[in-house]
């Protein structure tokens, strides 16, 4: 397995949650949209640690590039983070509308950044990073133990 099944594959198992917790938002269930809402936002954090921890400075560290994609991808994930906090608000207020309509620029968001890492920047790193992906996993179940 490489680095960018890996990862692509943990993007459509963050869309599942975010899709369960705007089904639930959309239907006024307001406990399981919390709830959903809560795990997305878990998956996404390890995600992006995994990125900005492990898979960033790694690609960085080998390819020396600093600035680029690894810079627009962390700007990214500050603006997911801002969106992450309002829709959090909107549920704690059960302002469907609100929760929505972020959820629906989040969507947006998610979606470009995602086919950025996927089309390009994964590819990147499978071509510089080691490709014993015994190496990343190892690194992956630690993210899982925190």
């Amino acid at each position: 397995m490489k680095i960018k099944q890996f990862m692509t594959q943990d993007h459509k198992d963050c869309d599942l949650l975010f899709a369960k917790a705007e089904n639930a938002a959309a239907k006024d269930d307001w406990t399981t949209a919390s709830q959903a809402f809560n795990a997305f936002v878990q998956a996404m954090e390890r995600h992006l640690g995994i990125e900005e921890q492990e898979l960033f400075p790694a690609f960085e560290e080998e390819t020396g590039v600093k600035t680029g994609p690894t810079e627009m991808m962390r700007m990214e994930h500050d603006q997911m983070r801002v969106l992450f906090a309002e829709m959090e608000y909107a549920l704690e207020q059960k302002n469907c509308d609100d929760y929505l309509g972020i959820a629906d620029t989040l969507l947006i968001l998610m979606q470009q950044h995602n086919m950025k890492e996927e089309q390009m920047l994964y590819n990147m790193m499978d071509q510089h990073l080691p490709n014993d992906f015994s190496h990343w996993q190892k690194k992956f179940d630690e993210w899982d133990e925190d």
